[in-house]
C-alpha cells in the first residue's frame, strides 16, 4: 500500500474514532437529558394528581376544571397511585396495588424518590394532607423520548459515515499534495543510471525531511559519482602513461644495440633510459597511490581526526624531509574545546591529500619555505598552504584538479598530474572545500575548509 493512502486511512480512522466518541458523549449526554426532563414531568404529573385527589375540595370549580384538562393529557402506559399510610391504593377505581410495600416505605422515608422499572420511569412524593398523609407514585415510559433519541443515533450514523467518507478524501488529497515532491525526486531518482551519475534530484527548500532524502541522495550520488571516475580514470590513464616510458625505453635499447657508439653515446642513451625509468617509477607509485586512495574511498573508516596533532605530525615528517625550519606551522585561532578541532573522516586519506599538496609545493617552489595556517572556531576548520613557487596560471586554476593535466608553465618538473586530483577527491569525500589562489611566479596559496 502506497505511504498517502497508508496515511489517508490512518488519519480517516482515528478521525472517525474521535468522531464516535463524541458522539457516543452527546447521545448520552442527549439521553440523561431526556431522562431528567421525563423525570420532571412526572414529578408534575404527581403534584397535578395530588391537587386532583387531595385537594380538590380546597379550590374553585374552574382551577380544577383547569387541573383536570392538564391532567386528562395522559403520558404513554402512565400509572399513577395513591397510599394512604397503610400503603393501600386509594382515589382511583383501579384496586390493582401495582407497587410493592418496601418501595412505598421507601419513599414516605425519603419524602421524594425517582427511579427506573425496565423501561419505565417513576417517581415517588411524600404528600402531606388534611385527609392524611399519603404517598403518590407516577410511573411512564417515555415513548417519545426514545424515538427522539433513536432518531438522533440514525442522525449521528449517517453523519458519522459521511464525515468519514469526506474525510478520506480530503485526507487524500492532502496526502497526494504533501507528498508530491517525493513523488518527483522519485521521478528524478529512475533518471540516474550507472553510466552517468552526474544527475542531481532537486532538493526544493531543504526545511522538509523531503529535502533531507533528497540532499542525502544527492550526497550518495557524489560519493558514487567521484568513485567511479577514480575507477575509470585508473583504468584509462594505466596504459597510456606506462606505454610511453616503456615505448621510449624499448626504442633507446633498440637504438643503441643497431650500431655501435662511442662511450659517450652510450652514457647518453643510458641517461635517457634511466630517465625513463625514473619517469615510469614514478607514474607505477602514482597509479598506486591513485589505487590505495580509491579503495580507502570506496570503504573509508570514519574516525575523529585531531587535526591540529595531524599538522604537527606533517610538520616533523616535512621538516625532516625538506630541511629544518622550511615547514612552518602558524596558529591563528583554536577553539577553547578540543573537541571542535576534531574532524569525522579517515586518517590516511587526509595524509594523502595534504602531503600532495605540500609535496607539489616544495617541488614546484625548488624548495623554498612552505608555510601552513590553521584557523578552526566553532563550526569551521581551515587549512592553508602556502608557497613561493612558479604559481597556476589563472586560466588553469580548476584544470589542475582533473587526472593527469598539468600546467603548462611545469613541464619542466617531474610528475604526471595525479596528487591534485586525488586531493580534491578525497576533500570532497570529508564534504570540504578546496581553493586555490595563485600569482604566478610569486606564490600559490591551497584554502581547505571542512564545516562540521
Amino acid at each position: 500500500m502506497k505511504i498517502k493512502n497508508r496515511l489517508s486511512l490512518y488519519f480517516t480512522a482515528i478521525s472517525a474514532i474521535v468522531l464516535l466518541m463524541v458522539q457516543v458523549v452527546i447521545c448520552i449526554a442527549f439521553n440523561s437529558l431526556i431522562r431528567s426532563n421525563f423525570y420532571d414531568q412526572l414529578m408534575d404529573r404527581a403534584n397535578v394528581a395530588a391537587k386532583l385527589y387531595l385537594e380538590a375540595d380546597e379550590i374553585s370549580p374552574d382551577s380544577l376544571s383547569h387541573v383536570k384538562e392538564h391532567y386528562l393529557q395522559s403520558l404513554h402506559n402512565e400509572v399513577i397511585r395513591l397510599y394512604d399510610e397503610k400503603n393501600i391504593a386509594s382515589f382511583i377505581k383501579d384496586k390493582n396495588q401495582f407497587w410493592a410495600g418496601p418501595i412505598i416505605d421507601n419513599v414516605r422515608k425519603n419524602k421524594q424518590l425517582e427511579f427506573t422499572e425496565g423501561n419505565r420511569q417513576t417517581v415517588g412524593i411524600y404528600y402531606n394532607d388534611n385527609q392524611g398523609n399519603f404517598v403518590i407514585l407516577v410511573s411512564a415510559v417515555d415513548a417519545l423520548g426514545a424515538k427522539r433519541l433513536q432518531d438522533l443515533i440514525k442522525t449521528m450514523a449517517i453523519l458519522l459515515v459521511c464525515v468519514t467518507a469526506g474525510l478520506f478524501l480530503i485526507s487524500r488529497w492532502f496526502a497526494q499534495k504533501t507528498l508530491e515532491p517525493l513523488d518527483k525526486v522519485i521521478g528524478q531518482m529512475r533518471l540516474v543510471r550507472a553510466g552517468d551519475l552526474s544527475l542531481r534530484v532537486d532538493e526544493g527548500n531543504g526545511k522538509d525531511e523531503i529535502s533531507a532524502l533528497a540532499h542525502n541522495f544527492n550526497r550518495l550520488l557524489a560519493h558514487l559519482q567521484n568513485t567511479f571516475e577514480m575507477q575509470q580514470t585508473f583504468v584509462a590513464n594505466a596504459s597510456h602513461e606506462l606505454r610511453t616510458p616503456i615505448t621510449t625505453i624499448i626504442g633507446e635499447i633498440e637504438l643503441a644495440l643497431n650500431k655501435l657508439h662511442t662511450h659517450t653515446e652510450y652514457q647518453e642513451s643510458f641517461r635517457s633510459v634511466l630517465a625513463d625509468a625514473e619517469r615510469l617509477n614514478e607514474t607505477i607509485n602514482s597509479l598506486l597511490e591513485l589505487a590505495n586512495a580509491d579503495m580507502d574511498y570506496t570503504q573509508p573508516a570514519y574516525k575523529p581526526v585531531a587535526v591540529d596533532e595531524l599538522i604537527w605530525e606533517l610538520n616533523d615528517y616535512w621538516n625532516e624531509k625538506a630541511g629544518k625550519g622550511l615547514f612552518s606551522v602558524n596558529i591563528i585561532q583554536l577553539p577553547e574545546e578540543q573537541e571542535k578541532l576534531q574532524l569525522l573522516a579517515n586518517k590516511s586519506l587526509l595524509t594523502i591529500a595534504l602531503n600532495n599538496i605540500i609535496g607539489n609545493a616544495f617541488k614546484f617552489s625548488k624548495n623554498k619555505r612552505v608555510q601552513c595556517d590553521l584557523y578552526a572556531d566553532d563550526e569551521n576548520i581551515i587549512i592553508k598552504i602556502i608557497d613561493e613557487g612558479v604559481g597556476i596560471l589563472p586560466d588553469e586554476l580548476e584544470k589542475v584538479f582533473e587526472s593527469f593535466y598539468r600546467g603548462t608553465n611545469v613541464k619542466s618538473f617531474q610528475g604526471n598530474g595525479v596528487g591534485l586530483y586525488v586531493t580534491g577527491k578525497i576533500v570532497h569525500l570529508f564534504n570540504g572545500t578546496i581553493k586555490i589562489e595563485s600569482v604566478p611566479n610569486d606564490h600559490t596559496t591551497f584554502t581547505i575548509k571542512f564545516s562540521r
